[in-house]
């Protein structure tokens, strides 16, 4: 297909989770022909191009880094004993993302004379830094929402006052989930407040999930009008659906993956919780105690959250309790590097994710079929993590949210696990998370509903 004068700029939000994202959609819309531009500091878009997993980047010609520099931002080190775990040592970083709106609206400019169209996809939390796009006749924004519809709804239905709905079980559903104050501090409230006035100028909202499990979300958008319009493009999962096979890839593969191809089917749990998140040293502790007495084999991505540049400064370590990782030679991996998640998901050892419940790790373990235990800590990860295991019956919590403030036990740990790998009832959701990863996978080929997304969306920017 060809791409008709038109061009897509991405504009990322600068949080990991944000950056992966949008940058798996620039290689979905590339595959059509279409040049993608994607702006970004000099340092972020350094970070998502080390990161990036699943695909190699250096092979889509299509895909052009626009790198600015901006002016330098105190970011406070991530505190592990913080009464809250949402990462506030990187709110500068987040507003320090406001000095891209002029250098974007110079590329604008650059762009639009020559270009039949330009096509704009921002983060939603990158609103301001796009205000511009209003200055130019041929330039369209669509806006994108980084978390399950499920969730992304639940903000508009509570903005409302949590109304009730004719969908009685969605209701309820709905009424599970803590109100955002309690999920996020007042400064980072004020900073999606700042973002929020977007609707004069979105062409439409683009979503990381599927219909296949969200369609009933998604529609509840359309009806709603969200960002002053009701279309709605669902075209997740935006990461990879198979792992890349080819020889040059296979010879650099990662340790956890040697690993793993000595392990039998479904016997890992997987632990990791993100890039911003940073755990005491009394629930490491736990964990580590919780792990060992379940019995079951596991890699632990253990790792400081990420600083506002990851770059900048020696990364320190998290110690485990002493002689831990002796004891547990042969049946636990501890890992304290970027780790290749999506192939440790996708590899068929793996049977189960002890998560934080982010949107990029839960739509990556939903697309591998595995099943998980929510540990969520912060800002969407409890209403993910009731999607997870509320609506899709998919996985497990290790405990209620209303007691997540408190240290999560070695007992919480191990029962958790416990539950999700040797009960009948981890038997059952394992099945529905393996049936459910079948049913994504498939919408993506020809025909497939998030295939038929992807194909509606590129003729509408293209028409």
């Amino acid at each position: 297909m060809m791409n008709n004068g038109v061009v897509v700029v991405m504009v990322p939000f600068v949080a990991q989770g944000h950056l992966n994202q949008l940058l798996h959609l620039s290689r979905l819309l590339s595959s059509y022909n279409l040049p993608i531009q994607i702006v970004g500091s000099t340092t972020h878009n350094r970070q998502a191009k080390l990161r990036v997993h699943g695909w190699n980047r250096t092979t889509n010609a299509n895909i052009h880094f626009h790198e600015f520099t901006t002016p330098e931002f105190e970011s406070p080190l991530p505190n592990p004993n913080a009464s809250t775990k949402f990462p506030s040592h990187l709110i500068p970083s987040f507003k320090a993302s406001i000095n891209l709106r002029e250098p974007f609206t110079n590329l604008l400019a650059e762009l639009s004379p020559k270009t039949r169209r330009v096509i704009v996809v921002h983060d939603i939390l990158m609103s301001s830094v796009v205000q511009d796009v209003v200055l130019f006749e041929n330039v369209e924004a669509y806006a994108f929402h980084s978390a399950s519809a499920f969730t992304t709804f639940s903000y508009v239905w509570e903005e409302k006052g949590r109304p009730k709905l004719d969908d009685v079980e969605s209701y309820m559903q709905l009424t599970n989930i803590p109100i955002l104050q309690d999920l996020v501090p007042l400064d980072f409230l004020e900073f999606i407040m700042s973002h929020i006035d977007c609707k004069s100028f979105n062409s439409g909202n683009i979503h990381d999930t599927c219909k296949v499990f969200d369609g009933k979300f998604i529609e509840f958008l359309s009806k709603e009008g969200l960002s002053g319009s009701n279309k709605q493009w669902a075209m997740g999962p935006f990461n990879p659906v198979s792992v890349n096979k080819d020889e040059e890839y296979v010879s650099k593969r990662h340790e956890t993956l040697k690993w793993l191809d000595k392990q039998g089917q479904d016997s890992v749990i997987y632990v990791s919780f993100g890039t911003t998140t940073t755990l005491s040293e009394e629930q490491i502790r736990e964990i580590a105690i919780g792990l060992e007495k379940s019995g079951q084999k596991f890699i632990w991505v253990l790792r400081y959250a990420d600083k506002g540049d990851i770059f900048k400064d020696e990364v320190r370590r998290l110690e485990l309790p002493q002689g831990f990782e002796e004891q547990v030679e042969g049946k636990g991996l501890v890992v304290r590097e970027w780790a290749p998640q999506l192939e440790i998901l996708a590899h068929s050892a793996t049977g189960g994710f002890m998560s934080h419940c982010g949107w990029n790790s839960s739509m990556e373990s939903i697309t591998m079929g595995v099943p998980i235990i929510a540990w969520p800590m912060h800002s969407d990860q409890p209403r993910n993590a009731t999607l997870i295991t509320d609506v899709l019956k998919i996985g497990v919590m290790v405990r209620d949210w209303e007691s997540m403030s408190e240290l999560v036990t070695s007992s919480s740990v191990e029962n958790s696990i416990r539950k999700l790998m040797d009960y009948e009832e981890g038997n059952e959701i394992r099945n529905r998370a393996r049936k459910l990863g079948e049913d994504v996978r498939k919408s993506m080929e020809e025909g497939g509903v998030t295939h038929m997304e992807i194909e509606s969306f590129v003729a509408h920017i293209t028409r």
